[in-house]
């Protein structure tokens, strides 16, 4: 038996706030998408159009407070071939939240509040 990574996904209260930022921070761009027949929920899969990974944005209709991300001990990782390019956009957008300038990483954080870490690409 084998297993292979599919999606990750992450819960938000603005479907289009977070399309907005993951299109112009990361590049992401939806590749489908899933709505309830009720229209109770709306599930739309981003991808980098380079790999097979997919991020998987949950907009949940009925929802108003915001989720409770805990401590933060989870994020997702991305990988930038121009680091100090990608840096600087994110500077100029106000996202980034936290910087590790002896490990050559920082996090951006998404509408939502959760952290992306950009790592260069080796």
């Amino acid at each position: 038996m084998k297993f292979t990574f599919n999606h990750f996904n992450f819960n938000v209260l603005d479907l289009q706030k977070s399309l907005k930022f993951y299109h112009e921070a990361l590049g992401l761009t939806e590749v489908r998408r899933k709505e309830a027949a009720d229209g109770s929920y709306t599930l739309v899969f981003l991808g980098d159009g380079e790999t097979d990974f997919i991020l998987e944005l949950t907009y949940m209709r009925d929802r108003n407070e915001p989720y409770d991300l805990g401590e933060q001990e989870y994020h997702l990782a991305m990988q930038t071939d121009n680091y100090e390019e990608a840096y600087k956009k994110h500077q100029e957008m106000g996202c980034i939240e936290f910087v590790n300038e002896s490990m050559g990483i920082y996090f951006i954080v998404d509408p939502d509040g959760y952290w992306i870490e950009i790592i260069r690409k080796k």
